[in-house]
């Protein structure tokens, strides 16, 4: 076999597998970040604090550079039912220390789960370009029965083409809490092979299961 063929050869089977290697230092990955819900144990429940949603709560958010962690959250008065007008919500960017005490516990106490999608430049610049434009004005509402963290994560990983494209109202009944994002990333991980890091809670408090 000709050299010329032998190391188009090596660098095709080398590019291939870049793309699945969690440990690739050169593959673009997007990180989703899973904060799990939870509540205190009876014996510490004037010391431990109580959680928004509690057991079925938790947040959720995509990291595309480093320490940088996009969500979705409420600003203001929290609404039943979402508004097209006067929408109390926003997109942001937050650090992993911010992220994992939004709640407000020690964000080295909290139990959370990282997955980590592997994905092309040009998934990468529209992440990029929907993080602009979504930080800049939120696109809904967020509210009880509408769009919340876990829906808003769908909604921009679905947008890359890493999750199936659900209307506004299948996308927030479909995914009404971080949960239900959770357990299909956990399932396309692997299927995958994608690389997913979990860490366990403080004792003091009973955490969602998978």
């Amino acid at each position: 076999m000709k050299p010329c063929i032998v190391l188009l050869l090596f660098l095709f089977i080398c590019s291939g597998s870049a793309a699945t290697d969690p440990d690739n230092k050169d593959t673009i990955y997007l990180k989703v970040h899973f904060l799990y819900g939870s509540k205190p144990l009876k014996a510490y429940k004037d010391t431990e604090p109580k959680w928004f949603g509690g057991i079925l709560g938790g947040h959720v958010g995509i990291e595309g550079d480093s320490n940088k962690i996009l969500d979705f959250g409420p600003r203001g008065k929290f609404h039943i039912f979402a508004k097209k007008s006067k929408r109390n919500s926003y997109f942001g960017l937050r650090d992993r220390k911010s992220f994992y005490s939004i709640l407000g516990s020690n964000p080295d106490s909290v139990k959370r789960a990282v997955v980590y999608i592997p994905v092309t430049r040009i998934q990468k610049a529209k992440f990029d370009s929907i993080t602009k434009v979504y930080t800049s004005h939120a696109p809904y509402d967020y509210a009880f029965f509408g769009m919340r963290c876990g829906a808003a994560s769908y909604d921009v990983l679905s947008q890359l083409g890493i999750l199936p494209d659900y209307s506004y109202t299948q996308t927030y009944t479909r995914i009404f809490y971080p949960k239900k994002l959770r357990k299909r990333l956990f399932a396309l991980a692997t299927a995958k092979n994608w690389k997913v890091v979990k860490y366990e809670g403080s004792r003091r408090r009973k955490w969602e299961q998978d």
